[in-house]
């Protein structure tokens, strides 16, 4: 079982189930640190899922929370042994976002709004190569080239051909008409995104400029959404320096129904693609020599 298992997600489960008997006894965040002499964020960390948990740390909760059946004890300690293991993206390094990755690889079905750029999962080789080292300039050619792998195995969910990454994206316009690397590297970019778009499983709406002020202009989200019913669904915002994953329900409706909104105002998933093939070939036409 364990080889099968994301850790990621194990984590979530594992740190889900600890808050459940914390909150079962009674206690607070605060109370449990007092008890074990650790911080009081350590005990969120763990409850959020955030940070690795050995099986030491299950023990001494379980001993807090007074649980008597070894069976649950031995459960939980099996799902921190699990959760301890390492994802596929752990051979490419330190990767900043591998929280999201393994989320993600875990996800049934991912809702992404994004107003500058292509989103990764739908980025060609060419494209990746040009935007990476925009956004993060002080990359080595290494780190830039395993950025560049990691993105495209990414993707490999997308072209699954069993049980898919089911896939909504909404983009502004601007990330279609912004010269990323060159004008030959955003048409072949914008022909993937429209070969892309008539996969059963993919969805891609174009927010055209004309629709004015809109429901994403606060910024770009993520919604991912899980088929077992012990993951809650996840908003991941992206960050310079950290990310920020809400997985409370209040938060998580709040993104739904803006997401609704915009795709209401954005093209349909037919008119965009017409929109998108306009567009590169504006790029192609923008590549000739004079």
């Amino acid at each position: 079982m364990a080889s099968n298992v994301n850790p990621t997600v194990r984590r979530r489960r594992l740190g889900q189930e600890l808050r459940r008997l914390r909150e079962l006894r009674g206690m607070t965040a605060e109370e449990v640190a007092e008890r074990l002499l650790v911080s009081q964020s350590k005990i969120s960390r763990l409850e959020n899922g955030r940070r690795s948990i050995s099986q030491r740390d299950v023990r001494d909760l379980c001993s807090v929370y007074e649980v008597e059946d070894h069976r649950v004890v031995d459960s939980l300690m099996q799902m921190a042994k699990d959760s301890r293991q390492q994802g596929w993206w752990h051979a490419f390094g330190d990767i900043p976002y591998s929280v999201y990755i393994g989320l993600e690889t875990e996800a049934a079905s991912l809702r992404v709004y994004e107003s500058l750029l292509v989103p990764g999962l739908l980025q060609t080789p060419g494209y990746a190569e040009a935007v990476i080292p925009g956004a993060v300039p002080e990359l080595t050619p290494e780190q830039l080239e395993k950025r560049i792998q990691v993105r495209m195995r990414r993707q490999e969910r997308v072209n699954a051909p069993d049980a898919p990454l089911r896939l909504w994206v909404v983009m502004d316009e601007s990330a279609l008409r912004r010269v990323v690397g060159s004008h030959l590297v955003m048409r072949e970019q914008l022909e993937h995104l429209v070969a892309v778009s008539q996969l059963p499983h993919v969805n891609i709406q174009v927010l055209p400029y004309e629709t004015g002020a809109h429901a994403g202009m606060s910024g770009t989200f993520s919604i991912l959404e899980f088929d077992d019913a012990a993951d809650s669904s996840v908003v991941y915002i992206e960050g310079v320096t950290s990310d920020l994953y809400l997985e409370k329900v209040n938060d998580v409706q709040k993104y739904t129904i803006m997401y609704e909104h915009l795709r209401a105002q954005a093209l349909s998933a037919e008119q965009s693609r017409e929109f998108i093939a306009l567009a590169a070939k504006h790029h192609a036409d923008s590549d000739r020599p004079l």
